[in-house]
């Protein structure tokens, strides 16, 4: 097979891995930056210039499209499932699972357990929003932030409506969450692909530090996942139609709490704390797939 990998870095460790694996397993790859890319747009006749040379020939890609070019990414993504190339990360589960509010209207649909959250373009009464999800401490979330930033955690009254006001002030689309404490700063990630959990972690935060983003200096360790939260993370990552997925979840006293569904995960932390190949995980549903595409 020809396999592109839609990454705008060769030397990130995700990217690396994802060759290697698919190299091990005898398979041509091209890593794409997909930003790029030119479409052109005609009449039964789909096609794509790179560097401007036309790409002919590919088998499959696997999108590894950051949230900042989440837009130019999906067209990308797009346009190879019109060139009838397999992609293992269709693009409209891409645009679903990176507008956090319809992720979270979606999971809550299918009764998927996750922190009370309100949203408001522009609330006349902040403190009504703050009583809706059971009061502070509260957590406030940029809907286009990523890895932890633009995520602030509100312990009283007055700070929460101070972080509010400052972002509404800014015209930034929030979230308002509920604090669960007894997740202790801490979070799971399980990693989905094709419908099976490959590897799950835990990861913690900082001393102090609620957030628990391996980029923000968090530790990550193997970790045993109870059947409740392997149905919650399996069905989430379906109901947002990923087929490869990393499911973000808190421990609660109600049980798993979703709190994002990542379409392009690393593989970084999630390999070192499990000792799983998790890129050959990925080239193997490539494989089986890519046989049956168009079949």
């Amino acid at each position: 097979m020809k396999i592109a990998i839609l990454s705008r870095n060769s030397k990130l460790y995700s990217t690396r891995r994802l060759v290697e694996a698919a190299e091990k397993r005898g398979h041509e790859v091209v890593v794409l930056d997909h930003q790029k890319c030119v479409l052109v747009i005609e009449k039964n006749n789909p096609k794509m210039y790179y560097l401007g040379n036309e790409i002919t020939g590919l088998d499959a890609v696997i999108p590894r499209v950051g949230a900042s070019v989440t837009f130019y990414g999906t067209a990308v993504v797009r346009q190879f499932e019109q060139m009838q190339v397999f992609s293992c990360l269709e693009s409209q589960a891409l645009v679903r699972s990176r507008d956090k509010l319809r992720c979270l209207q979606l999971l809550a649909k299918e009764g998927i357990g996750m922190p009370k959250t309100a949203f408001a373009s522009i609330p006349k009464n902040i403190d009504n929003v703050l009583e809706q999800v059971g009061g502070v401490p509260v957590v406030i979330k940029l809907l286009e932030g990523t890895q932890g930033i633009g995520v602030v955690l509100a312990e009283t009254h007055k700070s929460a409506k101070s972080v509010i006001e400052s972002f509404m002030s800014l015209k930034a689309n929030i979230l308002v969450q509920e604090f669960i404490k007894e997740a202790g700063g801490a979070d799971i990630r399980a990693f989905v692909v094709d419908g099976v959990i490959v590897g799950a972690m835990k990861r913690q935060g900082l001393p102090g530090e609620f957030r628990s983003n391996l980029h923000r200096g968090g530790t990550a360790e193997l970790i045993e996942l109870t059947e409740e939260e392997r149905i919650t993370a399996i069905k989430s990552a379906k109901k947002l139609g990923l087929a490869i997925a990393g499911v973000d979840m808190l421990r609660s006293a109600r049980g798993p709490l979703v709190m994002e569904v990542n379409a392009s995960p690393g593989l970084e932390g999630i390999e070192k704390a499990t000792g799983v190949d998790i890129a050959g995980k990925i080239i193997e549903y490539v494989e089986r797939n890519e046989f049956n595409f168009g079949v």
